[in-house]
């Protein structure tokens, strides 16, 4: 593919410094070229010799072009295969102003509550609007999916009940994939779990829990109570995978006694996607709160006592505990979430029920009339799916069907499935009985839910959900909270191994293309030849850049590929005879989610000691090794280090595991300071995940969607996550699927093909380098004023730095909080707070963000700093300071001022200026929040004086 001649300025676009900007912060460094700078930054030892060898970049339109012209090989037609994943129809309100305005796109995770409230509002919309539905006490912020929901359930009854014994047992009809991705789960976890049919009751002997599925994936509705029941006579925990719509007219879960429910929030108005991103959820009953997984927004108050939303319990509760974490959750789905809240918002209760009366309905009048032509509907009982059984001609009706745009599911030679959606209507009801050869159509139809579990509890009673069902209402709301929030579109994010850089529009349009949105994950592979071209090449792609033979993107975090990554190592050694082989080695400052990863995957966690300059001992891994050499099954590290620098020593490092037999996985979460400079797959890495989320452009999406792809060697690709729906037969047997969908989050994937196809070889090769000059750029001006904390040999940092304020602290008493808020008052995101050390700050400015805006938090970090000797000069008391009073709110401006400093001080440290970002609460109480534990919607007046 030749250049196109409008390629160059993509890359311009993309990377903020131009050349004169590039010139003067070399000039500030000392080097003369960018590439004297990596030359003296990347050890010699794991440079790449050659250029990358991938397409030519070509322009924007030529991009779009190229995308449109995939999406339209791609056939949607009507989405009626079901299992979990529904046509439904995204507010236009909803798509323009959430999925698809970067105000809401470009957030970061809601760790700095003060600058997040809009979409910690609409999080806490979501949970009341799960729990609600589920009819229990509370729900998480969302999950990845339905199957790693169920997942978390099932590992959640056990940490819940360490006294349960027997089985975990779960319902035969339950979704095919989530039966996988469970039986995976608990393979890794040495968890017993057996598949039954539920028809008939719990099988004999103890269980020590239950997953049923509610309705089933034939479509079935049965009264699940007495499982329920059943399983707590055994001391079990009782599981309920359900449908959130159906959960309109279905009675609640938690009114059945369910202890858990779990499912997915996509026909609340995502689009189908292929598979994902989509928001699952997870609620629990009263007194199971602390157990819950991933995420839980909840209601605190600020320093001027009034409400304010923070992340509650468990936020980063895997970095924490580490190898003793429940979970690795780290990316959730928050984007996604925000939109299904938000489609329950515009709709309401009384919409939402006439949705789902009106798919019942379509339901009803299908099995009606298929019933008075002869044909045989095999659940009496439904919702919105119907098995039809058709002996011997279950595949011409689908073929029939699909010719007419509409996609049947083929259940067995014999069988038909029907699930109907939001999009459907009469048109697409006469084609569907026509499918069968049907041309009366009724006008009626016996009610397909048992009337004993018709719903009789209200639910969504808040007035957000009774409010807002005018567009214009709708608008406003959305607009007032986006402008609560700090995103990409107001300024830098200057967070550490987070990597918030430009996600260019050109990226993001074409997600919302139809032949990319609207498909199902199982049509035919006939259909979706589109999707298999793109990921084909964007796995391709990805093999080259990382030096390795193989790519999954099934992974839809980074935390679900570093599991894959594990997952693959140690079926490998057991594939050799090794299954022994069970430790793996993780330095010390590693990210929290590797060892909870490794856990997870039935590995055992012995931690590597770090140097005082954040390199790995490479004596005490040598020790190590050699203690564990006939256990040992892999080492987990990230290059470059979590500490910001690249370590002279990793490939002997990667040689020293290898000889002791074990394999190498490197963790890619760093890998925006290798792209085209180092491979990992070339220097001694066995295995990587990448994070689409970082590198690639894919949005964080204010803490999620994510896409984590896992890149193997080719002695373990046989390893790479399998699914039981994958469109290749040969992937469907072997490991086991790690996601719900066989592609993950597909829908996104669109974003990191345009960024690659835009910026060709050479393009992300200078963004590398632009990216480790910025970093260095920002360390240089900084280091006058704070310690940067670890430099390599070179004494140059790789793509970020590292700021010590402890000695800060230890002599003034000012803390890393009280910086990250006060950078509130100055315009800015706070960069990464106490990781990978306490105290500290990790800066990571990106090849994004030009000279001006690097220079701005330059200037506003060292303005902080005089700040801060002012309070060391006993001018302030720190307890008095601008500093412990930040961030400062508008009602700084009024009222009696009692502060020894003034009010420009306090709220207009930068100067005045028309664009200054108002925060809309003061600094929140967290430990208040935790001690009273709220997690739901509070009055609508919160924010009232």
């Amino acid at each position: 593919m030749s250049a196109s001649h409008d390629s160059a300025p993509f890359v311009r676009r993309h990377i903020g410094p131009d050349d004169d900007q590039v010139e003067t912060m070399l000039a500030r460094l000392g080097h003369p070229s960018l590439e004297a700078l990596m030359d003296a930054a990347v050890p010699k030892t794991i440079r790449a010799t050659e250029p990358l060898r991938l397409p030519d970049a070509v322009g924007e339109e030529a991009a779009a072009a190229e995308l449109r012209a995939l999406a339209a090989t791609n056939v949607p037609g009507e989405s009626m295969i079901g299992l979990g994943y529904h046509a439904t129809v995204t507010p236009a309100v909803i798509r323009r102003n959430v999925l698809e305005d970067p105000s809401w796109y470009t957030a970061y995770t809601p760790y700095q509550p003060e600058i997040s409230q809009g979409r910690l509002e609409a999080l806490i919309n979501f949970q009341t609007m799960v729990a609600d539905l589920a009819g229990l006490h509370t729900a998480g912020s969302s999950l990845l999916d339905e199957g790693t929901a169920a997942a978390e359930a099932v590992a959640l009854a056990y940490r819940a009940n360490r006294k349960a014994a027997g089985p975990f047992v779960i319902d035969a009809d339950a979704l095919p994939q989530t039966i996988d991705v469970v039986s995976t789960r608990c393979e890794g976890l040495g968890i017993e779990l057996l598949v039954a049919d539920l028809a008939d009751g719990l099988p004999e002997g103890p269980v020590s829990g239950v997953l049923v599925q509610y309705p089933g994936a034939s479509g079935r509705v049965a009264d699940i109570k007495p499982v329920i029941d059943a399983v707590h006579e055994h001391g079990g925990l009782a599981v309920v995978a359900a449908d959130l719509l159906a959960l309109t007219l279905l009675e609640a879960p938690g009114a059945l006694g369910a202890d858990v429910v779990v499912g997915s929030a996509q026909r609340f108005g995502v689009p189908l996607f292929y598979g994902g991103p989509h928001a699952g959820f997870i609620a629990v009953r009263e007194g199971l709160e602390r157990q819950l997984p991933g995420r839980l927004v909840g209601v605190s108050v600020d320093a001027e006592g009034r409400p304010a939303y923070r992340l509650a319990l468990q936020t980063r509760e895997q970095h924490i505990r580490r190898d003793k974490a429940t979970s690795n959750i780290c990316t959730a789905q928050v984007l996604l979430a925000v939109t299904a809240g938000m489609y329950a918002v515009y709709h309401g209760p009384d919409g939402l029920r006439a949705i789902a009366s009106g798919i019942h309905g379509l339901a009803r009048r299908a099995a009606a009339s298929l019933a008075a032509a002869g044909i045989e509907v095999v659940n009496e009982t439904f919702f919105d799916t119907l098995n039809v059984r058709v002996p011997g001609r279950a595949a011409e009706v689908v073929a029939a069907a699909r010719a007419a745009s509409l996609h049947l599911r083929g259940v067995d030679a014999d069988t038909v499935g029907i699930s109907f959606g939001e999009t459907a209507g009469e048109d697409t009801l006469a084609a569907v009985l026509a499918a069968f050869g049907v041309t009366s159509v009724s006008a009626e139809g016996e009610a397909g839910l048992p009337a004993e579990l018709e719903r009789t509890t209200e639910f969504l009673t808040h007035p957000v959900f009774n409010t807002h069902h005018n567009e214009t209402s709708m608008l406003r709301y959305l607009a007032r909270l986006s402008n609560r929030d700090y995103a990409l579109d107001r300024g830098m994010i200057p967070l550490g191994s987070c990597t918030m850089k430009l996600n260019a529009t050109t990226e993001m349009e074409p997600i919302s293309l139809a032949g990319f949105a609207n498909l199902h994950p199982f049509v035919p592979a006939a259909d979706a030849e589109g999707y298999r071209e793109l990921i084909e090449q964007l796995e391709g792609w990805l093999a080259e850049v990382t030096g390795y033979d193989r790519v999954s993107i099934q992974p839809n975090a980074g935390a679900q590929g570093e599991y894959a990554g594990m997952l693959a190592i140690r079926n490998y050694h057991r594939a050799n005879g090794q299954g022994q082989r069970d430790v793996c080695l993780i330095p010390s400052s590693a990210h929290g989610t590797n060892p909870a990863s490794a856990v997870m995957a039935g590995m055992k966690v012995v931690v590597v000691k770090a140097n005082d300059d954040g390199t790995v001992d490479l004596d005490d891994l040598r020790a190590k090794c050699e203690q564990h050499a006939e256990t040992l099954a892999a080492i987990m590290v990230t290059y470059p280090s979590t500490h910001g620098v690249y370590e002279e020593t990793i490939t002997e490092l990667c040689d020293l595991v290898h000889e002791h037999g074990g394999q190498v996985y490197i963790d890619g979460a760093n890998f925006n300071a290798l792209l085209g400079y180092a491979a990992p797959g070339r220097f001694g890495g066995d295995v990587s995940h990448l994070n689409l989320h970082k590198t690639f452009c894919i949005p964080h999406g204010g803490g999620g969607p994510g896409v984590g792809p896992v890149a193997v060697r080719a002695h373990l690709a046989p390893y790479l996550p399998t699914h039981p729906l994958h469109p290749d037969a040969e992937r469907r047997e072997g490991t086991g699927a790690i996601s719900a969908a066989p592609f993950g989050s597909a829908g996104i994937l669109p974003i990191s093909w345009a960024y690659i196809r835009m910026m060709g070889g050479a393009g992300l090769t200078r963004a590398t380098a632009v990216a480790v000059l910025s970093a260095n750029y920002v360390a240089a001006r900084l280091g006058e004023h704070f310690p940067v904390l670890y430099r390599g040999d070179s004494g140059l940092v790789a793509h970020e730095c590292i700021l010590d304020l402890r000695q800060i602290t230890a002599e003034t008493g000012v803390s890393v909080d009280d910086v990250a808020k006060r950078l509130i008052d100055y315009g800015f995101h706070a960069p990464t707070m106490s990781f990978p050390g306490a105290g500290t700050l990790m800066v990571e400015p990106t090849e994004s963000e030009d000279l001006a805006e690097l220079d701005r938090f330059c200037e506003a970090m060292i303005a902080i700093k005089g700040e801060i000797d002012q309070v060391a000069a006993g001018e302030w008391e720190i307890e008095a300071s601008p500093l412990r009073n930040a961030p400062h709110t508008a009602r700084a401006l009024v009222g009696d001022w009692e502060r020894t400093y003034s009010r420009e001080v306090g709220v207009f440290p930068a100067g005045i200026s028309p664009d200054k970002y108002w925060p809309p609460v003061a600094r929140i109480d967290q430990a208040y929040g935790d001690r009273n534990l709220v997690c739901a919607c509070p009055p609508m007046d919160a924010y009232a004086e």
